[in-house]
């Protein structure tokens, strides 16, 4: 099996899928016949692995073309700027093994991303969320057909600064009273937040309105996306989020987990305490361990890839960069500092690309509070036949 008999455009990468045994996988291949010869369908949901990651400040765009790639249109990537860390992994290490790549990437929010990839300008969509309805029409109405590959998981982390000593954990009803649309110009104080915390002002720092972090947060937190107060400093960019934390005291902010991670030294993580009951189980701090097992809710997210169906079958340079791009994922995501899959479910993600099943499972839905395993299950329920849904 080729990527030749799946991509009419490309002749040279190969996919090898003879040489595993699967006997051991085939309820799973029963649940998901369309891949069933594809030997490394194992899913291990439950698996909690312990990397050690570690970032560094990224630019807001990044141009990476050499040589004679100038002469060859650029594989286009922009959106989430969650999922840009990744990406700039992704493509630094794709270049050392195709030197001659032409790749654009810019972080410019999850909803400019999907407005550019729905209209044909992109071709890689990243994404902190999954693609709306009204995205899904946008793209439906432009003829714009799309893979949706889950690349990362991650943990919505709140941030303060260092020398903050009374805040060390925050519940989800008091960051409700903080961020609703009912606290925009009320809520201006630590004290306001908690009465145990002092009468300081509060300084916010967060996404703007094209950020998916901005969506998530505000459908987790306060029941909509777009019920947020808008008296904030606000920015697309999660670098300009970090420095607004750290250069005031008094602050409190919110971004992807990877970005904190990069900026351990300058900012500290709360603790969040569920006000579920079902989810709570004391306050949990964003981490790799407490994501993949399931316990920082409802602020563990997928995070995701929207690759252009048109493009990928005609362009076999885009075939490389994604096929690169997941083969190596477990990889260049602990590198970017964000939340790998478990290993297994990479094979499953490059199997979904080879056998290029478009559309998204999500249904235009924000699905919130998601395990890891919930989210993957939901986001292959597509391979399944009805009786097995």
């Amino acid at each position: 099996m080729t990527w030749s008999g799946a991509y009419r455009g490309s002749k040279s990468t190969r996919v090898d899928c003879r040489s595993a045994s699967h006997h051991t996988l085939e309820p799973f291949a029963m649940a998901f016949p369309r891949l069933r010869h594809l030997p490394f369908l194992s899913i291990q949901i439950a698996a909690v692995l312990s990397l050690g990651v570690a970032g560094a400040p990224l630019a807001h765009s990044e141009s990476l073309a050499q040589g004679a790639a100038s002469k060859i249109s650029p594989i286009r990537i922009g959106g989430s700027s969650t999922v840009f860390p990744i990406m700039k992994e992704a493509i630094q290490a794709f270049r050392a093994t195709e030197n001659n790549s032409s790749i654009t990437l810019k972080e410019t929010g999850t909803s400019d991303g999907f407005r550019r990839f729905c209209s044909g300008q992109l071709e890689i969509a990243n994404a902190s969320r999954p693609i709306s309805s009204k995205e899904l029409k946008a793209c439906a109405g432009n003829r714009v057909s799309f893979i949706e590959l889950p690349i990362a998981f991650d943990a919505l982390s709140i941030v303060v600064h260092p020398s903050n000593t009374w805040a060390r954990q925050i519940s989800t009803k008091e960051l409700a009273r903080l961020w609703g649309r009912q606290a925009e110009g009320r809520i201006n104080r630590w004290i306001d937040v908690n009465r145990d915390w002092p009468d300081r002002p509060i300084k916010l720092c967060g996404p703007g309105k094209d950020s998916g972090t901005y969506d998530y947060f505000n459908k987790a937190i306060n029941g909509g996306t777009d019920n947020s107060r808008q008296d904030y400093s606000s920015s697309e960019d999660d670098n300009v989020i970090a420095r607004c934390v750290a250069q005031n005291p008094n602050a409190l902010g919110y971004f992807g987990f990877s970005y904190y991670k990069a900026n351990q030294n300058k900012l500290r993580a709360l603790a969040v305490l569920s006000s579920s009951v079902a989810t709570s189980s004391g306050p949990v701090s964003p981490s790799v361990a407490n994501v993949q097992a399931g316990r920082y809710q409802p602020l563990s997210r997928p995070l995701f890839l929207y690759i252009n169906d048109k493009a990928l079958a005609s362009r076999p340079e885009l075939q490389k960069f994604t096929t690169f791009t997941v083969r190596n994922g477990l990889r260049l995501v602990g590198a970017a500092g964000d939340i790998p899959l478990p290993a297994s479910t990479y094979r499953l993600v490059e199997s979904k690309l080879y056998k290029r099943i478009t559309g998204s499972s999500f249904s235009g839905d924000l699905p919130v509070g998601l395990s890891i395993g919930e989210a993957l299950r939901r986001s292959f329920d597509a391979n399944k036949l009805p009786q097995y849904r």
